[in-house]
């Protein structure tokens, strides 16, 4: 497995700057965020389109620190039916990532509204009322599959060979089975950016999913989730406080190993090995309580203590 973080962790820093604190900290690539709900203050997504001296130079100033490109992320809602700059947004990065050879595209499936009238996103995560299936219906046969049969297209064309789907909460695909539904209608070019974060809030099991995922993995996300037990025994894992004040909600997004420990990630590289994963494992650190540099380097002293990097060389002894 290889080591890196999303670009977004070190927001605050220059392109130059995030690129040398990974250099630093001895990892060996970045996932650049490109559109979406990031500002994108690595990436000029527009001005990196069609833009050949640009592209060199990105590639140039990872190429001079021994650094690779993870993947291009373009974090957002494809479908928000009031935004169409999100969607535009991802085929975008598609494009751009065809022109610098970059083969894996991590994004989220979308969320449209529940019928054609609508103006919000609705996530129908229960089976009652009625109406819930009437949404569902609409909402995968009417937008969702139209529309990724259109970006599995588009990155055939483009030479992106992975498009990596984030299991996130409000959006169509949060789990496995969504993820599978929707691979298995549009094809291998779609699989799971394996987050254990959110299935952690959603109150699934990140080992087991890794591996009934198995090939579908494309990617991962290495990001930690604190269950606040005394808040969570009243208000259960449904939570919609704000993000800023961990005290008061059942989930937060913490450090790795502050919500669960060495022993969990080590268990967790084995379950993706055992899946037959050998990829990346992308930092992305959203913890609102320590800085992000110190955040990220606590991160990378611990993955790097736990994944697997040399490859198997055990064979049985012929007796």
């Amino acid at each position: 497995m290889k080591l890196g973080f999303v670009s977004d962790s070190l927001g605050g820093l220059s392109f130059e700057a995030m690129l040398d604190q990974a250099a630093r900290m001895g990892v060996s690539g970045v996932e650049v965020n490109t559109c979406g709900w990031s500002t994108a203050p690595h990436f000029d997504l527009k001005g990196m389109l069609g833009n050949a001296s640009a592209q060199k130079a990105f590639l140039k100033a990872f190429g001079d620190r021994g650094l690779e490109v993870i993947s291009l992320n373009a974090n957002g809602n494809p479908l928000h039916p009031t935004d169409p700059a999100q969607g535009e947004g991802l085929k975008n990065t598609i494009r751009v990532a065809g022109e610098l050879g970059i083969k894996t595209v991590c994004t989220m499936s979308g969320l449209p509204a529940g019928n054609a009238t609508d103006t919000m996103p609705n996530w129908v995560v229960s089976s009652w009322p009625p109406e819930t299936q009437a949404i569902l219906k609409y909402q995968w046969e009417e937008r969702l599959l139209p529309f990724w049969s259109e970006i599995v297209a588009l990155a055939r064309e483009c030479g992106v060979e992975r498009i990596a789907l984030e299991l996130h909460g409000n959006q169509c695909v949060y789990n496995v089975p969504s993820l599978k539904k929707l691979r298995e209608a549009v094809g291998p070019v779609v699989g799971a950016n394996l987050d254990p974060s959110h299935l952690f809030w959603m109150g699934a099991d990140p080992l087991v999913a890794a591996e009934a995922l198995g090939e579908a993995v494309y990617h991962v996300h290495a990001k930690d989730t604190f269950l606040n037990a005394p808040v969570q025994a009243t208000t259960s894992l449904l939570e919609n406080g704000s993000l800023m004040n961990i005290p008061a909600r059942s989930w937060s997004y913490i450090t790795l190993g502050f919500g669960h420990g060495e022993e969990w990630w080590r268990q967790f590289c084995y379950r993706l090995k055992m899946a037959g994963y050998d990829g990346w494992l992308s930092i992305e650190h959203e913890d609102v309580l320590l800085n992000s540099l110190e955040g990220l380097e606590k991160s990378v002293t611990l993955l790097k203590g736990v994944m697997p990097v040399a490859p198997s060389d055990f064979k049985p002894q012929d007796i």
